[in-house]
């Protein structure tokens, strides 16, 4: 679950809510922004859900994409997330780590969270050098968009589209609105990276115009809103068939299941795949079968 709290629930009671209704799946944060919690908190919520979902609980850590943009801040450096992994994997072995300049440990006692040390695997969200080498130093994998990192023996990818039915296009009104948000995104995160390369993309330089019309103050409310939940007006001229293929994973069954097997031997070794629009049940299960796990 996404660490966006400008957009989403409060990931930690939402996975949570999750452990309580589930008794196999997986669960945790993907990803989460250091910054917005000290390291105590989020080394207290881990053994919350740790001790409601024993040994199902994985988190992922990052610099921080919406959940920081979606505020107007920049992302993190990679220096303040290494400080802040190292200060968490501390507080759940038990130990006593230094917190803006004090000693801090987990004091919780038996009932009020899982006994320590607690073993939670921590991967980091990295795709560059820098966050790729503070992956090799504290992570126990790593978690990228795109492809895989061959030397990670724990690679999980980040992915999002729709499959398509058979004799569907890409360009259908189905399509556009499983998969769209998972289009626009890629124009917000271009936007805040550098501008000049939305408009080299088709309804880039409309959309672009369009955005920069809003006080500068402001601007990042509306270039986030509905992030990978919905397609908003001011995105619609982006919903490009072609480009929805390209920057997603959106394809019939077949062409789904050659870009898994493509992923795997790229190096991943998960997928976490994001289904989106009004219709999320049909997006898992269409996945699913595409998987061959349906």
């Amino acid at each position: 679950m996404y660490d966006s709290p400008a957009l989403y629930h409060d990931v930690w009671v939402a996975l949570c809510r999750a452990a309580e209704c589930t008794t196999t799946i997986g669960l945790g944060p993907a990803v989460l922004v250091p910054n917005l919690r000290h390291p105590l908190t989020t080394a207290a919520a881990i053994a919350t859900l740790a001790e409601v979902a024993p040994g199902r609980t994985v988190v992922a850590i990052g610099t921080g994409f919406t959940g920081r943009m979606a505020m107007g801040q920049k992302p993190l450096t990679w220096k303040y997330v290494r400080e802040h992994i190292q200060q968490l994997q501390g507080l759940l072995r038990g130990e006593t780590v230094e917190v803006d300049g004090a000693m801090v440990k987990m004091l919780q006692p038996a009932g009020f969270g899982a006994r320590r040390p607690i073993e939670v695997p921590i991967i980091v969200a990295a795709n560059g050098p820098k966050g790729l080498d503070v992956a090799k130093q504290l992570g126990a994998g790593v978690m990228t968009i795109g492809g895989g990192q061959p030397e990670f023996a724990w690679c999980a990818a980040l992915t999002m589209g729709t499959v398509l039915d058979d004799g569907e296009s890409a360009g259908s009104a189905r399509a556009l609105a499983a998969a769209g948000p998972g289009l626009t995104v890629v124009f917000h995160g271009m936007y805040e990276s550098n501008p000049d390369f939305v408009t080299r993309l088709p309804g880039g330089s409309v959309w672009r115009a369009n955005l920069e019309a809003i006080p500068h103050a402001v601007r990042h409310l509306a270039t986030h809103e509905d992030h990978l939940v919905a397609v908003t007006e001011r995105d619609r001229a982006l919903l490009d068939p072609m480009l929805l293929q390209q920057f997603t994973w959106t394809g019939t069954r077949t062409e789904i299941s050659k870009r898994i097997a493509a992923a795997e031997a790229s190096g991943v070794t998960e997928v976490l795949y994001a289904p989106m629009g009004p219709d999320v049940g049909r997006e898992l299960r269409a996945f699913a079968e595409a998987a061959g796990i349906g």
